[in-house]
């Protein structure tokens, strides 16, 4: 895996004093040679000999961090002109002579001079590494925090992996007289899409299929609100327009901001299903669109109402319903367009009768963008 790299990671702050820490270490170093030269270096010499070894420093220390592992595009232009510019400094500006005899007021300067650059060296040293130690102070407590952030994010996602778990079962229930196959394939670690089987006192069965707004850890506690809502609503009522009329006017008052689609069907003897659809995809009979009235999907409005239509499955006759990350997955064509996997590939496949796994692993493989839930219903003699 990449290492980040420190300039977009580091906050500009501690970047910046850490800069400056490097710029007060290296300039000691101009300082110090002043000292080898015994203090017979010109002032404007001085000065620019303890600017040059600070600024090359910092530029050093700035491409290390911003280019990362190729730091030596910059190091090696830098370190050559650097030695170029040494050149050029001592031709153009020598020492001056030392003198074989300093009178009283010369040998006054230079011990002045010595102990100016003295205090000027143990202030810069001292300065860079406060600098250095207060940055990695406070890097290291950020690190601990991020860790720890991080730790308590990946404890929340294992919570809600375990909630979707529960939410959208892993084995279906056996229901006489009919085949139900779903495919589950969540964009992220956690998805939006829900769907649920679930058995009736009556000996009838709902099965509901939906998609939340939004992805990640939101959209799957809202996942867990509405199931749990959807079970608690069917235990009172098996009508699946009264499920949606209800399960709406519950989720209006909790839900402060997106939607749900959803479909509820209810499969009930000798192959007759009652439909309730609140914005969500029609199903398709062996490979025919079914055609809704159209709904608001739930949360949008508190007024909404919703009808059920019914519908008869024959023998062998097989029924699809799936989520918009279906319909939505999408590729990177050659010519730099995307190109949406499609309704018109979809009623193809199923045309073609391809399984749920079928096209869930199609769509997956074409490109996907979003939760992908297919599942099928099949009469049985």
């Amino acid at each position: 895996m990449e290492t980040p790299n420190p300039w977009h990671t580091i906050p500009r702050k501690n970047a910046t004093v850490f800069l400056l820490a490097v710029f007060l270490i290296f300039s000691s170093l101009g300082v110090a040679g002043d000292v080898m030269a015994m203090g017979h270096q010109s002032p404007f010499h001085y000065t620019v000999s303890v600017l040059l070894s600070a600024f090359f420093a910092v530029g050093y220390a700035s491409s290390g961090m911003i280019l990362s592992s190729r730091f030596w595009k910059a190091f090696i232009p830098l370190f050559i002109l650097q030695a170029l510019t040494n050149m050029a400094l001592a031709n153009l500006l020598p020492d001056a002579p030392h003198a074989a005899l300093s009178s009283a007021a010369e040998t006054a300067r230079l011990q002045s001079r010595l102990l100016f650059d003295g205090f000027a060296i143990i202030a810069c040293v001292g300065l860079g590494y406060a600098g250095f130690a207060y940055v990695s102070i406070s890097e290291g407590r950020r690190h601990i925090r991020a860790q720890t952030e991080k730790a308590l994010l990946e404890g929340e996602m294992a919570a809600a992996r375990e909630v979707q778990r529960v939410m959208v079962p892993e084995d279906l229930p056996a229901i006489p007289g009919y085949a139900i196959e779903c495919v589950y394939r969540p964009a992220a670690e956690v998805g939006g899409d829900f769907f649920q089987v679930i058995p009736l006192a009556t000996g009838r069965t709902l099965v509901v299929i939906g998609d939340v707004s939004g992805k990640g850890l939101p959209a799957a506690m809202l996942v867990s609100m509405i199931v749990g809502t959807l079970r608690t609503i069917s235990g009172y009522t098996e009508e699946p327009a009264h499920i949606l009329n209800e399960l709406n006017r519950r989720l209006f008052n909790r839900m402060h901001s997106g939607f749900a689609t959803c479909l509820v069907a209810r499969l009930e003897d000798q192959g007759r299903l009652t439909f309730a659809n609140a914005g969500h995809l029609p199903p398709y009979k062996n490979g025919a669109e079914i055609t809704f009235p159209g709904s608001l999907p739930l949360a949008m409005s508190e007024t909404a109402t919703y009808d059920q239509t019914t519908l008869d499955l024959g023998l062998g006759d097989g029924l699809v319903i799936m989520t918009d990350g279906v319909v939505e997955a999408q590729n990177e064509a050659k010519d730099g367009h995307r190109t949406l996997f499609g309704f018109t590939r979809i009623e193809s496949m199923l045309s073609a009768h391809a399984t749920a796994k079928q096209m869930a692993d199609s769509a997956q493989q074409h490109g996907q963008n979003d939760d992908i839930t297919v599942l099928s219903v099949g009469r049985l003699a």
